[in-house]
């Protein structure tokens, strides 16, 4: 990327970050190491040679390393985490609908979800949620009074949310309500009214993304 060639902070940090692709790269690699062909499955639409140039060019900048066939975030990678839940936050308004073609991983929702409920709340209610938006489930555990949420089947959830993803968020951050949710085409097998329990953070429920996974080292 050609630099801005300006003394500014964000004129530099755009330097290292503006190029397309990078900061979504940063998303995939803040659930953990990547394979390539795992970073392209959450990338659908870039192609391999510009993805190849885009882990070059965080590396040589210090916010990727590759071990064992991986490639995982540095510290100054992960430092991007607040970055990447930022630009969601802001871009929260334009979230309400998926747009026709929109592409989809269940592991995305992982991002909206610690920004909804973040740090530990003593009040959550122990529960298990499978949320199945394609052929990626994901389950969502509030225990101990934190949310987390991992890819894969739940073992036996309370409660299980099957359809569109702009349907599923919307329901966990209480901005629609059952019965539209259920209008919007998703199916809800057993009682919705446990995520009340839940009580998202009003500020993370307009954000989309946020904290996703453990900081890796």
């Amino acid at each position: 990327m050609k630099s801005y060639g300006q003394y500014c902070a964000l004129a530099r940090g755009l330097d290292v970050i503006g190029d397309r692709w990078l900061l979504l790269i940063v998303r995939e690699l803040l659930v953990g190491p990547r394979r390539f062909g795992e970073l392209r499955h959450g990338l659908p639409g870039i192609a391999s040679n510009l993805l190849s140039e885009r882990l070059r060019a965080m590396q040589d900048n210090g916010l990727v390393v590759k071990a064992d066939d991986r490639y995982r975030l540095t510290g100054r990678g992960e430092d991007l985490r607040e970055v990447v839940s930022a630009v969601g936050g802001w871009a929260a308004p334009l979230m309400d609908r998926m747009a026709e073609g929109d592409a989809f991983r269940g592991h995305w929702l992982a991002l909206p979800v610690a920004d909804l409920f973040p740090g530990v709340d003593p009040g959550r209610p122990e529960l298990t949620v499978e949320v199945r938006c394609d052929d990626e489930p994901v389950t969502l555990r509030s225990a101990a009074g934190r949310v987390t949420m991992r890819p894969g089947r739940a073992a036996a959830p309370d409660l299980v949310l099957t359809g569109p993803p702009d349907a599923a968020f919307g329901l966990l951050a209480h901005r629609i309500d059952p019965a539209e949710a259920r209008a919007r085409g998703l199916a809800v097998t057993g009682d919705a009214g446990l995520l009340d329990g839940l009580r998202p953070d009003p500020r993370g429920a307009r954000s989309t993304h946020g904290e996703l996974g453990e900081r890796t080292s």
